[in-house]
Parts: structure tokens; sequence; C-alpha cells
């Protein structure tokens, strides 16, 4: 079945369609991720409509005399698990979109799209284990039109998408061999670069692919 079209003129839109497919492209690559985030998420949330429910159905059944003693309790407590859930979404989950590891070495990728402008931003975390200080993150930042995966009339091309990803992240690179050649040889510590010769395949784009290097963390 084709995929669905989608309007070129939401940024939304194509932010979320190309979230959906990164994660599902990283763990065809043996990839393995972690719903750490979401699953904290999810508890918050629903224990905060569970106890709305409760609290419903006990007035409802009981009468406000009776519960109207523990009705103070449960709104703090209502209100307090969704302050929580509004902190970890935007303060510990910051738009991430891919959390887990490969080989050992830990990686998180969290997007993020400019009101109006139709430019994918990606920021990339690695952390190896192995090294002598654990959670030493190197963050490289990474941003290209959406253009470069996305047809004229709207549909998603996967395949420039995951090259793109391929020849920008090393780690991608060596774990997909259909894209090896356009990724950097070396460790991980060598950092990114785009293959030139790569950029000649992918769609025309008004705005060329950029990545930054901002150090560890």
């Amino acid at each position: 079945m084709a995929a669905p079209k989608i309007a070129v003129y939401s940024s939304p839109d194509l932010k979320n369609t190309t979230d959906d497919a990164l994660p599902n492209y990283l763990t065809s690559l043996k990839f393995k991720q972690s719903h750490f985030l979401t699953d904290v998420r999810l508890a918050l949330g629903y224990t905060a409509v569970v106890i709305a429910g409760i609290t419903f159905t006990a007035d409802h059944k009981l009468g406000w005399d009776k519960v109207k003693g523990y009705t103070l309790w449960a709104v703090i407590a209502y209100f307090l698990l969704n302050g929580a859930l509004t902190v970890w979404i935007w303060g510990v989950e910051k738009g991430k979109v891919f959390s887990g590891e490969s080989n050992g070495t830990l990686i998180s990728i969290a997007s993020n799209v400019t009101k109006h402008t139709p430019i994918y931003k990606l920021t990339v975390r690695f952390s190896d284990p192995k090294k002598s200080v654990p959670f030493d993150w190197e963050v490289l930042e990474l941003s290209a039109p959406f253009t470069k995966w996305f047809s004229a009339d709207g549909h998603f091309m996967a395949r420039p998408f995951q090259q793109w990803l391929a020849s920008e992240i090393a780690i991608v690179g060596q774990a997909d061999q259909k894209y090896f050649g356009t990724a950097r040889k070396g460790t991980l510590e060598e950092g990114l670069r785009v293959d030139s010769g790569s950029k000649s395949d992918a769609p025309v784009a008004a705005v060329a692919s950029t990545r930054s290097r901002k150090g560890k963390k």
C-alpha cells in the first residue's frame, strides 16, 4: 500500500512522520531501544487519570459528604502528577525520539523544528560506557530540509532519509552496510561528515544539510 501523502507546508506533519520513521530505521539495524522515558510518561499520565476516575466514581456512588475528606488529597495528587508529567515531557524528554544503545554505545536523539521553517534538526548524544568517565556525552547537531526525503507531492521517501542518517552519524553508517560507504570510517570520536559524492543522489533542496559538533557534556 502506498504511503499516505503529507501536507508539504505543514512542518508538524513533516516532523511527526520523520520522527516515526527514525526509531523504526534504527531498530531495524538492531539498535536496542529503551522505552524508559515513555514508560514513565505513561505511568504519570495514567495514574493521574485513575485518581480522577476513582474520585469521580466515589463521589457519584457514595455522595459528597462521605468523600469530601479524601477529595482534597486526590485533587492535590492529581495536580502534582500533572505537574510532574509536564516537567518530565519538557525537562527530561526534551523532544527525544530515540533512546537506546548499539554495541554498548548509548545513543539519544532529539528532534526539533522551528515554526514556519521546514528544516529538520537533530541533537545526537553519544556515551561510551567503556570510557573511564561514565556518561561522558558527546553532542552533535544535524539539520537538513525535509525536501531531502519528501517528494514534491508529500510522499515520504525512506531511502534518502536513511542515507542522510547513515552518512551523518558514524555509528548508524557502521551498522548499515548499505550506506557504509557514505559514512565516515573511523572511531566515534572522529565525529561526522557529509560525503560529497552522496549529495548528488539526494533530491535537490533549497537549503543544504548542516551539522555541528558541540563537544562533550
